[in-house]
């Protein structure tokens, strides 16, 4: 029971459904998720946290930065962020992935997270 709670908790909140709905793109470094939300990276990695702990998302290190994609070894957690991201269109969140599309073509000239 408290595993359902944990991952409701986490679907329950607007900007960790915003960061779920951006990963839905692929792997992405904190740097950058901290820069599309024009958020504290503290805050974004609070958020990021819950995800993770709910095993809705998984992290890898790389050097000082951690990079998070969507967590797809377990189909009912799989499930369950395909049926909330689908929901969430991109035009709703437009404007991120616009700025995702611009930090990751100036990280790919300047290799922020190296």
């Amino acid at each position: 029971m408290q595993e359902l709670l944990s991952i409701f908790k986490a679907l329950s909140d607007e900007t960790r459904l915003k960061l779920l709905k951006i990963l839905e793109k692929g792997e992405i470094c904190v740097c950058d998720l901290v820069s599309v939300l024009d958020m504290s990276q503290p805050k974004i990695s609070f958020h990021l946290n819950v995800l993770k702990e709910a095993g809705l998302i998984r992290d890898r290190k790389q050097g000082k930065w951690v990079h998070y994609s969507i967590n797809g070894s377990d189909i009912f957690r799989r499930f369950l962020v395909l049926s909330v991201t689908e929901k969430i269109t991109d035009e709703t969140i437009k404007g991120y992935l616009s700025r995702l599309v611009k930090v990751q073509n100036m990280k790919n000239k300047n290799k922020c997270c190296e």
